[in-house]
């Protein structure tokens, strides 16, 4: 897994190192390339993060309810709120993107 996360990334730089260079005198001229980056990349590792989260919560919460289904109301509150304040955080990214894009100069 974290190699397979790796070699996205070094792929991702890697081209992203060649865009730059070809496009190197278009960028100077237009700043608002990098802010819309910079907000797609803030939105893009947040919901990848809050997926992996969410995902986990609920895998987790399964196995805890196969194991003990008596306290499955327990459970079933737990990760009601703990799958809130990960979207939270999500929505917070979102916020953060959108200040990027339409305050920041």
């Amino acid at each position: 897994m974290k190699k397979t996360l790796m070699s996205l990334a070094v792929l991702a730089m890697a081209g992203a190192a060649h865009a730059a260079d070809a496009a190197a005198p278009a960028a100077a001229a237009d700043s608002s390339s990098g802010k819309m980056m910079a907000a797609a990349l803030a939105i893009a590792i947040a919901a990848f993060g809050g997926a992996l989260g969410q995902g986990m919560a609920a895998a987790k919460a399964m196995e805890g309810i196969a194991r003990q289904p008596e306290a499955g109301d327990t459970i079933r509150g737990s990760l009601i709120l703990s799958l809130a304040l990960i979207e939270s955080l999500v929505i917070y990214a979102l916020v953060v993107a959108m200040i990027i894009l339409f305050v920041a100069k």
